[in-house]
């Protein structure tokens, strides 16, 4: 039997809840705004790190201008999600629009990674509930942490490490999906050469750039190795 959504999703809710805690809490301690704005840009805007980015920027008066482009820049990524995802998404009809916005690492990694069936629909209907689910958690985390933030003065220091923990957790899991090693090594690797060569502001971008171009050469070698092979068996035939 296939598991619900909300069990699929509870990784996700355990990071999701916390992490938005912390953005609440940001948000509200650094920003003189009203403490529901917060939960109102997890709805709008719905990007964890940018999010929190954002806040950083707003805090040291930054114009909205150089907001938007830093925003842009940092979940850039997302672009190559929705691509690798539009053959899946074909027939959602009224939900696509949805998916493509409510796409974050997590979703990504869970609508990847998940066991699926025959029935079209019933995927479909299963990825935009998990897409929900996790915009609810993010949104209720941020309207928690924002009103906890206005109301009440406590420490809340490590809270953001939630982040890196359930990134570990999707790793993990894309890992047992997907039975190779290949990416793990290059994304650390990728890792390592950005925190060697480029500032701290830019580490991300760099990592994302050197993946992205060595996966596309590799993917370029196997297209041209099967074109190849075709060629021979065509001519051998």
């Amino acid at each position: 039997m296939t598991p619900s959504a909300f069990r699929l999703t509870l990784p996700i809710l355990f990071g999701y809840l916390p992490l938005g805690m912390a953005f609440g809490v940001l948000f509200a301690t650094q920003l003189d705004y009203p403490w529901w704005i917060a939960p109102l840009m997890g709805v709008l805007v719905y990007a964890g790190a940018g999010q929190i980015l954002a806040v950083s920027l707003l805090a040291a008066h930054a114009g909205l201008l150089e907001v938007f482009i830093a925003m842009f820049v940092l979940n850039a990524r997302h672009l190559f999600y929705g691509l690798s995802l539009l053959g899946q998404f074909r027939g959602a009809g009224w939900r696509k629009l949805y998916l493509i916005f409510g796409l974050t690492d997590e979703t990504y990694s869970l609508l990847t990674s998940r066991q699926r069936t025959q029935s079209r629909e019933q995927e479909l209907h299963t990825d935009f509930r998990i897409t929900a689910l996790n915009q609810l958690y993010w949104v209720v985390g941020c309207a928690a942490g924002g009103f906890l933030g206005h109301s009440v003065t406590f420490n809340s220091t490590g809270i953001e490490f939630a982040l890196i923990a359930l990134f570990i957790v999707l790793t993990i899991e894309q890992f047992k999906a997907l039975g190779e090693t290949f990416p793990l090594w290059l994304g650390a690797l990728a890792a390592a050469v950005a925190m060697a060569v480029l500032p701290a502001p830019n580490q991300l971008i760099g990592a994302i750039m050197i993946v992205s171009l060595v996966l596309l050469l590799q993917y370029r070698r196997h297209r041209d190795a099967l074109a190849r092979n075709r060629s021979g068996d065509t001519t051998h035939g």
